[in-house]
């Protein structure tokens, strides 16, 4: 019942998670990076400063919700070392969890240190949201592990090699190059809004137009082949292993496949409006934490049934040799 209850409280942590990744998408959105000017972890030199405007409100409460988000998983790692033996993967995700947790706090740190917030358009920004991005996504992959592998699941014990080990790695590298150009995409939807969907072609096409509009133009297609790709993956492996859990991962993995293209046109069509956005991130994240549960779910091969086919291959071979030394005949003749 104790390890039930870690379980539960782990799908939660993942899932409070989430939301604190959607509303820090909208204190970027909507401007209200710098709500607490450029201190941290102070607002504007002080705790709670009097009379705050509206952007600074909706900072600290991303402030505080992220806070609770450091609180909830280091009480994670600690139920973990409690109730799971050594050398355990729920232990080693958790603390993995808890590693990246850090560092997602450090970047939001210099995001506000260093004014990459409100209407920055510096290169550098890209830089720090790709990291921010990246990050994340390790988040999101070693809570949803955690989760998984407390939930009964067992952690894989073999690779999987060969061209659905490499399809996997392509997968999940193309989603996180996805990832970046829809964070900078995103950006530069905020710092430039256009008026209509013409303008925004006039934008994205001029000469001298901002590197960030400028990949507002690839990202849906970076998102097309991205799409394509892993959509073929959860076919592929649907086909190959047929097992339940392998059969439900599949499936939602094609259904968000659908979902977030047709979100990313409906974001296109009318003309990145907030809510879309977190929408659009949303279902990003959720296709990340189920490609990776997928891919170990996937590579998960028995150590024994490999040797076991490692043996018959061998035996299959010298059977064949030594039936061939004893033909009366040569092949040739």
């Amino acid at each position: 019942m104790a390890l039930i209850r870690f379980a539960r409280y782990a799908w939660f942590v993942l899932g409070y998670n989430l939301l604190v990744i959607v509303w820090g998408a909208y204190v970027r959105a909507s401007g209200s990076g710098a709500g607490c000017g450029n201190h941290w972890p102070l607002c504007k030199g002080a705790v709670i400063p009097r009379a705050p405007a509206l952007e600074t409100l909706v900072e600290i409460s991303h402030r505080f919700t992220s806070g609770l988000s450091l609180i909830f998983v280091i009480g994670l790692v600690f139920w973990a070392f409690q109730r799971f033996p050594r050398r355990h993967p729920v232990r080693a995700a958790a603390l993995v969890s808890l590693v990246f947790i850090l560092t997602e706090a450090l970047i939001g740190a210099g995001l506000v240190l260093f004014e990459y917030v409100a209407h920055n358009a510096s290169t550098a920004r890209a830089f720090w949201m790709s990291g921010h991005l990246i990050n994340t996504f390790l988040l999101l992959g070693a809570l949803a592990l955690t989760a998984w592998w407390a939930s009964g699941n067992a952690k894989p014990s073999h690779l999987l090699p060969g061209k659905t080990g490499r399809s996997f790695k392509f997968a999940l590298a193309g989603m996180v190059i996805l990832g970046i150009s829809g964070a900078i995409t995103a950006l530069g939807d905020t710092l430039f809004p256009a008026g209509s969907l013409a303008e925004g072609f006039r934008q994205d096409l001029h000469p001298t137009t901002h590197v960030f509009l400028r990949l507002r133009l690839w990202h849906p297609l970076i998102a097309l082949a991205v799409g394509i790709g892993v959509w073929w993956i959860s076919w592929h492996v649907r086909r190959a292993q047929p097992q339940p859990v392998v059969m439900k991962l599949s499936v939602a993995l094609s259904a968000l496949v659908a979902i977030q293209l047709t979100a990313g046109a409906t974001n296109l069509l009318l003309l990145a409006p907030i809510w879309m956005q977190l929408v659009h991130l949303l279902l990003s994240d959720l296709m990340w934490i189920v490609l990776v549960l997928l891919a170990v779910t996937v590579i998960e091969v028995p150590k024994g049934d490999a040797d076991r086919k490692k043996v018959t291959r061998v035996t299959d071979k010298r059977e064949r040799q030594r039936h061939a030394t004893t033909l009366p005949w040569s092949p040739r003749e």
